[in-house]
């Protein structure tokens, strides 16, 4: 049972680290279809955001909530100076914006290695997240138990930004049909700044928590992009409900399916199963309907 809780508890961590990491992209990428493969470094600047402040101010509490302000405000505005001067003129060309976001994603690598040094960098968690909380017998790290409230505080608030506020439906109606919101007087492109600012603020934010659990270097943030992008395509593009189920969905997997191998074996397996998945239904676990001809 001992063994049960933990691996439950390692699978919850993984997918709230995955939830946080694929939030941004089920905007940018889910919603908007743009392939930001620069999102990987909006959250590497999350990151040395929070690194930068804990220089700052010394109270590591206090740094902590006001990186995570700071890392969403960072990762919006590196998001929006992106889609100012490359991605508007690339929509609906999906291979492009690839391509240049790649090209983006290794400058800011270079630009952050030249700042800080390649040697990774720590972040001192507060006092008030050292230790662990005993589940059932299963010790449970505060930090890890503080990025699950983070991711579902996040989803919650996005969910109802994009139900209830007018910007949130202004959102879903560019989505569901451009050129019949223009016709009714929304602007498709304060629209679109506003999602790429959320979907790489959020990116920011998940940056801050990565720190909680590792260091920082210039690469940090690809080792979690691909695995982002696999949970919003399982979950279905542009579907927060789908990122939510698919993110939990393949940490508990990858949790149980390495306690019984190693953890190389289980990604090759998770991966595989993944592919199987998308086989069998290839538009993922929820699809948008929208009314849109193209």
């Amino acid at each position: 049972m001992d063994a049960l809780i933990g691996q439950l508890a390692t699978g919850l961590s993984l997918g709230s680290i995955l939830l946080l990491a694929a939030l941004g992209l089920a905007l940018t990428f889910g919603q908007m279809g743009v392939i930001n493969m620069a999102h990987g470094e909006f959250i590497m600047a999350g990151c040395y955001t929070a690194f930068l402040t804990q220089q700052i101010i010394s109270n590591a509490g206090a740094s902590l909530l006001i990186s995570l302000v700071l890392g969403f405000i960072v990762g919006g505005l590196l998001g929006v100076l992106l889609e100012t001067t490359l991605i508007q003129r690339m929509y609906h060309r999906p291979l492009d914006t690839l391509l240049v976001t790649f090209g983006v994603g290794l400058i800011l690598q270079q630009v952050a290695r030249d700042i800080f040094g390649a040697p990774a960098v720590n972040v001192t968690a507060p006092s008030w997240l050292s230790g662990g909380v005993e589940i059932l017998g299963a010790v449970v790290p505060k930090t890890r138990i503080f990025i699950l409230v983070l991711a579902l505080v996040c989803v919650t608030v996005l969910a109802l930004v994009l139900k209830a506020s007018p910007m949130g439906r202004r959102i879903r109606a560019v989505v569901a049909n451009r050129d019949l919101a223009e016709t009714s007087g929304i602007s498709s492109r304060r629209t679109d700044l506003t999602t790429f600012f959320i979907g790489s603020g959020l990116a920011g934010v998940a940056g801050v928590a990565l720190t909680l659990i590792g260091s920082t270097s210039p690469t940090t943030g690809q080792s979690y992009l691909i695995d982002a992008f696999l949970v919003v395509v399982v979950g279905g593009l542009g579907q927060i409900k789908g990122t939510v189920i698919a993110a939990f969905g393949l940490g508990l997997l990858n949790s149980f399916i390495e306690y019984s191998t190693t953890a190389s074996l289980a990604k090759v397996i998770v991966f595989v199963i993944i592919v199987i998945f998308l086989q069998v239904r290839p538009q993922g676990l929820f699809t948008v309907r929208t009314r849109s001809l193209v």
